[in-house]
């Protein structure tokens, strides 16, 4: 591998973050993982695909369990925001990990998620008449607020159990806790934000799951409370919450992403949106190589249990490392012609879900909305223009856009 290290301020420059894709082929260019520098906070960065790949599933590259977190202090256990997070699946880790994603994994069956599509179908559908409301008047629409962001929220909600007119409260609040997640240093009033919107879901889940005890219905709230039981052996009062929490989050704005980001690339791709109109059979490898070229999210922090190495950058016991998922999808040595967007690209083995025992559990859920979504959105407009240039797509973590103004019935707009 030739000599080069990576900071965090390179990936944290302004034009960076709007497109970080340039910065990852010059990455590319010199190997799988490369040092960070002197002081960073993390290692080494990650990359390559066969080394991403490989971090994933490696038992030496733990996600931040407690005593990891305790060796710089304990004052993280103040913050409402990120006890929650430990209690989740989101930072388990070995047994703890197994019981909680056999717990929750059965929610996500391929037979339960095929038995959801007539249900997908129907808030699809709800939601295209939502756009054509909106749009009505002839003017532009913001497509992620109208109709990318609500439906997968509904979708979600159906599946966890809440309440169709609670479910527009939950995205800015969502929003304010995921904040946290992000790439580089968290200030005080980012993490204050978090706390405040933590301290808001957990406790809407706390009565939620109160309200199930009493009156259990058809949802997953009212499987795991049940299976619960009394003693709460096998879940306890806080991972119920915080994986309630985490669940409904990562619900609906990975696939919120999808569905902006997607659309975006079928827009600026005619021939291929044309193509997906005539055949919505298509639309599945549509979903994969819209995943690839554009993830929702673009790293995941590991930190080293024992003395290692990546592609001969050398990791110390304890340290973190970055592992650029982002990167990886756009890995020549992986992906031919990487930077182009080609839904009929071959064995598309795309890492926007991870790998390993942090898998997504939501994976077959977000693959079959968004191959029931498409297909629908472009029959209802099938000439469907951006009214605008899309806004906000930024971060790294639950990577999307914040505004995409749209013209749902294909006006010509005047700035392509």
């Amino acid at each position: 591998m030739d000599s080069v290290a990576v900071t965090l301020r390179e990936l944290l420059v302004e034009e960076v973050r709007h497109n970080p894709y340039p910065l990852y082929a010059q990455l590319h260019e010199h190997g799988q993982a490369a040092p960070f520098g002197p002081g960073e906070r993390y290692a080494a960065a990650i990359f390559g695909y066969e080394a991403v790949d490989a971090a994933l599933r490696d038992p030496v590259f733990r996600v931040l369990e407690s005593e990891i977190a305790d060796r710089d202090g304990t004052r993280w256990r103040e913050h409402l925001v990120l006890r929650t997070l430990r209690d989740s699946l989101f930072n388990a880790s070995g047994d703890d990990l197994l019981r909680l994603r056999r717990l929750f994994g059965q929610v996500f069956t391929a037979r339960r998620v095929s038995a959801m599509e007539p249900v997908i179908n129907r808030l699809t559908d709800r939601a295209l008449d939502r756009l054509a409301a909106a749009s009505a008047g002839g003017g532009p629409v913001d497509f992620m607020a109208t109709f990318a962001v609500p439906l997968p929220a509904d979708i979600i909600g159906e599946v966890i159990g809440v309440p169709d007119g609670d479910r527009a409260w939950f995205p800015t609040r969502v929003r304010a806790f995921d904040a946290v997640l992000e790439l580089g240093e968290r200030s005080f009033r980012v993490l204050r934000s978090a706390d405040a919107a933590a301290e808001e879901l957990v406790g809407y889940f706390t009565r939620l799951t109160a309200e199930r005890r009493a009156d259990p219905r058809e949802d997953l709230i009212s499987e795991l409370v049940q299976l619960q039981g009394e003693d709460g052996a096998e879940l306890s009062d806080q991972e119920l919450l915080a994986n309630l929490v985490i669940f409904f989050n990562a619900g609906f704005r990975t696939t919120a992403n999808l569905l902006g980001s997607g659309l975006d690339l079928l827009l600026d791709h005619p021939d291929a949106m044309a193509a997906l109109r005539e055949k919505p059979e298509l639309c599945p490898a549509y979903v994969e190589e819209m995943l690839r070229y554009e993830p929702p999210v673009h790293f995941m922090a590991r930190y080293a249990a024992e003395d290692t190495e990546v592609d001969g950058v050398p990791v110390k016991k304890g340290e973190a490392v970055i592992i650029l998922i982002g990167a990886a999808n756009r890995d020549p040595r992986q992906f031919p012609d990487p930077d182009v967007f080609d839904p009929q690209r071959v064995d598309n083995r795309q890492l926007a879900f991870s790998a390993g025992p942090h898998f997504c559990l939501g994976a077959a859920l977000g693959r079959t909305e968004g191959r029931l979504i498409f297909p629908r959105l472009l029959e209802r407009f099938p000439n469907v223009s951006l009214a605008g240039e899309p806004r906000g797509r930024r971060q790294y973590f639950m990577r999307g856009f914040e505004q995409m103004p749209t013209l749902p019935e294909g006006a010509v707009p005047a700035f392509r």
